[in-house]
């Protein structure tokens, strides 16, 4: 039997409750009950075949609360005048609302668009649209429209998300709710106040006129003739990457590496400083226009997301070369190898031949399933070879 049972009824208006469409009316105004619902009932042939199960589910309806029943009348040949329900209704807010448990979410929701109505009634079409989300941050809603008022009274502050000082409200609040606050803001706020080039999480402190923490760039000189400290030898510095960019030392190579040991222990180079990495992240690297002089080598994990890096990175600096992510090491080192969880699949077009080839390897699973090596666990021994290589190619001029 498929005949639709309280269940079914109670999962209809629950899918209406998940839409926001029962929650709507608090905004808008407009009417959606009384609301029906569908009902599939016995035909003919189960009053003849199964009239106890038909009877057992009319009894099973009438005892459903919070619902109306319309019937009809058949006359049956064999059971003579019945009454069937035809259509099945939920007349009023309430009632929906209590089938489904709902009232301590309503009163809340109702709470929040009151005081939306009062204090941003511009965020009440958001309110209509997401009205399961708002109830999910009616704890945190005052703290949100507070936050609404003071950036529209202050538009493109020009200081750090962390220096804003509205009562009640702790310096890590707005950058925990960027996503929500960036919806609302973006309602509430004229066009000049937004910088619509600019979106995300990530951007949202540039898209509101808020001060960006600059990109900070680590690095280890590699020869104890560079002296870039005074009194200090083969310092670690870390710079704002506007500061990197005005750097002005007598470098041949720059090394890059993803690990803070492999940077910490790196070996010693002439004219080289090595750099800890950053993964996906090259713009702040891409402003020192002066490494297009140096040779840049990359060392990264031989995996798919190793080269996909490289590949990113060829796109600020075509020249870099990649050091320890070949197929040589990677067949060296076979008891260490490890398993990535989700591989790069897409074609990467900055890659050289030979790099192409390893990374087809890796991505068509040729040599193993996820195969990746860190590149933490190369031997350092096989790693310091490589580097003086190159220090003696250095040495010859080359």
């Amino acid at each position: 039997m498929n005949w639709t049972t309280p269940r079914d009824l109670k999962a209809q208006l629950s899918r209406f409750w998940e839409r926001g469409e029962l929650l709507q009316p608090l905004v808008t105004n407009e009417p959606v009950f009384p609301l029906q619902l569908k009902l599939k009932s016995p035909g003919s042939a189960d009053l003849t075949g199964r009239f106890e199960a038909v009877r057992a589910w009319i009894a099973e309806l009438k005892a459903m609360p919070q619902i109306r029943i319309e019937w009809r009348e058949i006359r049956h040949r064999v059971q003579g005048l019945q009454r069937l329900p035809e259509s099945v209704w939920v007349d009023a807010p309430d009632s929906a609302f209590a089938l489904l448990a709902k009232q301590r979410d309503v009163k809340r929701f109702e709470q929040i668009v009151n005081l939306t109505r009062d204090a941003q009634p511009a965020l009440l079409p958001w309110l209509a649209r997401r009205p399961l989300q708002a109830i999910e941050l009616a704890d945190q809603w005052p703290q949100l429209l507070a936050i609404v008022r003071w950036l529209a009274g202050h538009p493109r502050p020009g200081i750090y998300l962390r220096q804003v000082d509205i009562p009640g409200i702790h310096s890590k609040f707005i950058e925990t709710h960027r996503t929500v606050l960036a919806e609302l803001l973006d309602r509430v706020l004229p066009a000049t106040a937004v910088t619509t080039g600019k979106s995300g999480v990530n951007q949202f402190a540039a898209r509101y006129g808020f001060l960006e923490k600059p990109a900070r760039i680590h690095f280890r000189v590699l020869d104890a003739q560079i002296k870039l400290l005074p009194g200090t030898e083969l310092p670690i510095v870390s710079l704002d990457d506007r500061s990197f960019a005005q750097l002005k030392i007598p470098l041949r190579h720059v090394f890059i590496t993803e690990n803070e040991i492999n940077f910490l222990a790196f070996p010693l180079v002439r004219d080289a400083i090595v750099i800890f990495g950053s993964g996906y992240g090259w713009d702040a690297l891409a402003r020192a226009q002066w490494l297009m002089q140096c040779r840049i080598h990359y060392w990264g994990d031989i995996d798919t997301h190793g080269f996909a890096i490289l590949n990113q990175l060829r796109f600020h600096f075509a020249h870099a070369t990649s050091l320890l992510m070949d197929r040589a090491t990677l067949m060296a080192h076979q008891e260490l190898w490890g398993e990535e969880p989700d591989p790069v699949v897409h074609d990467l077009s900055r890659l050289t031949g030979i790099e192409r080839a390893l990374f087809d390897e890796l991505r068509d699973n040729r040599i193993r399933k996820g195969l990746r090596l860190e590149q933490e666990r190369i031997g350092f021994h096989w790693a310091t070879a490589a580097v003086q290589a190159i220090a003696a190619q250095h040495c010859k001029g080359e």
